[in-house]
């Protein structure tokens, strides 16, 4: 099966050049003036889409990225230097760290608001580890920022307080 993700951009230009400096590469048989197909690896494509060619595809409105979470796409990488390597760039041409990293030992990541606000979460995983370290509440994922009533670094709370 492959995989296909939409987002909408409103400058592919900038779009492009943007996930060009991450090292994405694009492929012409998925392109055209407004829409970039964007290579993954494997059977995963993400299709850069303009707004207006996008609400061609949808009887919805466009979501707005920046105001509402629409979707979070998470990229395995094959280390922790290369999840900050992947953020440094990011940051450098013009994305923003929308939370502090997050370590756990056999689990780091990070989160990217990419120039249209989509959320995009570069991750290393030690997979045997994370298996030795049980499920995610025994390590802890609801103590994340933002979690039982307490605002995180984005200000958001995300639960209910004790």
């Amino acid at each position: 099966m492959n995989v296909y993700i939409n987002l909408p951009v409103e400058d592919l230009e900038r779009s492009h050049a943007f996930f060009a400096a991450l090292g994405f590469t694009f492929n012409d048989d998925f392109s055209d003036a407004a829409t970039l197909g964007m290579e993954t690896g494997g059977t995963c494509r993400v299709m850069l889409v303009t707004h207006g060619r996008f609400a061609t595809f949808t009887p919805r409105p466009l979501a707005d990225a920046r105001a509402a979470t629409e979707v979070l796409v998470s990229l395995q990488l094959e280390n922790r230097e290369a999840v900050d390597g992947f953020m440094d760039t990011a940051l450098a041409h013009g994305g923003d760290e929308l939370q502090q990293p997050q370590d756990y030992g056999f689990m780091y990541a990070r989160t990217l608001g990419d120039l249209d606000g989509h959320i995009w979460e570069p991750f290393w995983l030690d997979l045997e580890a994370a298996l030795e370290a049980g499920s995610p509440d025994e390590f802890g994922a609801g103590d994340e920022p933002g979690a039982d009533g307490e605002p995180g670094a984005d200000g958001e709370v995300r639960g209910e307080a004790p």
